[in-house]
């Protein structure tokens, strides 16, 4: 059983729950979505074929105990969802980074699923699969990358439309060079929301270098 891999690396976990954690990254190659703010462009087409037991060895070999599956859109191939298993069989802490626009609902329980809402800064907030909501767990977690004033209405909008306060940890974040960090803390605060404000601490760290 094989995926094709664009890369793995050790890194900080720059986002979502596990921010902060030595994490091994295991992105897939692929991706059906053209987001217009997407810093892993690279990660649409290169590859290589890889069995699913030596990507566990490779994994193994950096002795972290937190684990990415991340893309491109790791859920546009099918074979995502036995490595999932299998990783969090060897017992590791495993999160997956998720468009929305594919099923979720095969993803082993054991995973925390990181949903990136498309707001329409995105260009793609037409691809969100709206049943995947229904599915929501309290170990998941849901992005939003807000690239303006109209993308946090917007964003809150889609909150209180779909009764989604409360159910999952909420993250914003604002779009790398797009929003000025303080400037999308100031509205959070102004609104009283109760969300997450977060940065990609890999970017605060390394800038947009490809592969950290």
């Amino acid at each position: 059983m094989r995926l094709r891999v664009n890369e793995i690396f050790h890194s900080i976990q720059g986002e979502a729950d596990a921010v902060g954690h030595p994490t091994v990254f295991v992105r897939l190659t692929g991706c059906p979505l053209r987001c217009q703010y997407c810093d892993t462009e690279y990660a649409f087409h290169a590859g290589d074929w890889t069995d699913i037991d030596a990507i566990l060895e490779k994994v193994a070999g950096y002795g972290a105990s937190h684990v990415c599956v991340t893309g491109g859109e790791p859920l546009a191939q099918p074979n995502c969802l036995p490595l999932l298993r299998r990783l969090c069989d060897a017992g590791f802490r495993v999160s997956l980074e998720t468009s929305g626009a594919l099923d979720i609902a095969g993803v082993d329980s054991r995973v925390a699923r990181v949903i990136d809402v498309k707001t329409p800064g995105s260009h793609e907030s037409h691809r969100n699969r709206i049943e995947n909501f229904g599915l929501i767990r309290t170990t998941d977690q849901l992005k939003f990358v807000i690239c303006s004033r109209d993308d946090y209405d917007w964003s809150r909008g889609f909150l209180d439309q779909h009764a989604l306060h409360g159910r999952c940890q909420i993250l914003f974040s604002p779009s790398y060079t797009e929003v000025p960090a303080a400037q999308l803390a100031e509205w959070i605060l102004a609104d009283r929301l109760a969300v997450r404000f977060q940065l990609q601490l890999h970017k605060v760290l390394w800038g947009d270098v490809p592969g950290k």
